[in-house]
């Protein structure tokens, strides 16, 4: 009955993490189509109402105005063109009370039938915090570009608002392993599981200029590959008086670092997979060993791909899909981890 009932429960959060993954999509198509910054208020209850006439998406627009983003790219605007990236923006927040709605509810019922036990009280509670606190970390991010001088929101404050949406669903992910795979399925190899550690380390800080790369625009500074405008390292971009400013904002150390730590990743995980050929594992062990490689492959790709064709119109499938994939990839070496997890040998 306990076996079943997880079932259920683990369920409830694989749809839960399905709609994270298309929450984080929907942000990065926000930022693509240079919504994010259209709505200038948070309104965690009233705000779920998008304007209802004219009058009022006039207002919305007159506040738009004062921003920026308006003045210096934006100037342009008919009414009509503010619709469209008010609603990209409004669709994102709206997907995130729907995710609140699609926790909560079961939630609930699940408590009411006892399918919830002691164990699960307390990670559940710390899920809905996560949550929680990644609505006021967009918050954050959004003032970054409301009464400020910026054109778009603070890239370092996008990549919290990323790491954090991260953060949220690979604990989703972790809750629904220990759910439905058990103890017995668990390989014991320390070895490999330190150099699981280290890739994830890696890909984490990979994953944040990621978002550096998107939030600060760096893939215009060099279409070029595999030169950064005719350079391997491009001079002055990182200097010793400015080390710390340069290496977060200096938009040719950006893409520079965010290369470099691309061929890092994919040369790490070609000797993990090596090592995880030489072990003896079961079936879920042996299913899932390899998908790490594959992402990893398709993602440096598509990276290149997302680089040379930036300024083209396949910029926004080609980004969003580079995104996905790097979340996959995220995915596989937590689940590699998971697996990987037995305390001791047999």
């Amino acid at each position: 009955m306990q076996q079943q009932n997880n079932k259920a429960v683990a369920t409830w959060l694989l749809v839960g993490a399905v709609m994270i993954v298309i929450q984080v999509l929907l942000g990065g198509l926000t930022r693509l189509t240079d919504s994010g910054l259209s709505i200038t208020e948070w309104q965690p209850l009233l705000g779920s109402i998008p304007p209802l006439n004219n009058i009022q998406w006039q207002e919305a627009f007159d506040k738009y105005k004062e921003l920026a983003q308006f003045k210096s790219i934006h100037s342009y605007f008919t009414l009509s063109d503010f619709k469209f990236i008010y609603l990209w923006e409004w669709f994102h927040r709206i997907w995130a009370r729907l995710m609140g709605v699609v926790f909560v509810i079961p939630f609930v019922y699940f408590i009411y039938k006892k399918w919830i036990n002691k164990t699960m009280l307390t990670p559940m509670i710390i899920l809905f915090l996560l949550g929680g606190l990644q609505g006021f970390v967009g918050w954050f991010m959004v003032k970054s570009g409301v009464g400020t001088d910026l054109i778009f929101v603070d890239h370092t404050r996008l990549a919290i608002h990323f790491i954090a949406a991260l953060i949220l669903l690979i604990y989703v992910i972790w809750f629904v392993l220990k759910l439905i795979i058990p103890v017995n399925e668990l390989v014991y190899a320390p070895t490999a599981k330190s150099m699981n550690i280290i890739i994830i380390v890696v890909l984490t800080f990979q994953l944040i200029y990621g978002a550096f790369m998107a939030g600060s625009r760096a893939a215009y500074a060099a279409v070029t590959w595999p030169s950064i405008n005719g350079y391997f390292a491009p001079p002055l971009m990182i200097t010793k008086e400015n080390f710390w400013s340069d290496i977060i904002n200096n938009l040719l150390a950006i893409q520079f670092i965010h290369r470099g730590l691309a061929y890092i990743l994919l040369i790490l995980i070609i000797v993990f997979t090596f090592q995880l050929k030489k072990i003896k594992g079961n079936k879920f062990f042996h299913t899932t060993r390899y998908w790490s490689l594959y992402l990893v492959i398709v993602q440096v790709v598509l990276g290149i791909f997302t680089i040379l064709k930036y300024t083209s119109t396949y910029k926004l499938i080609l980004s969003i899909t580079h995104q996905f994939v790097g979340m996959l990839l995220l995915i596989s070496l937590f689940i590699t981890l998971f697996s990987l997890s037995k305390k001791e040998r047999a």
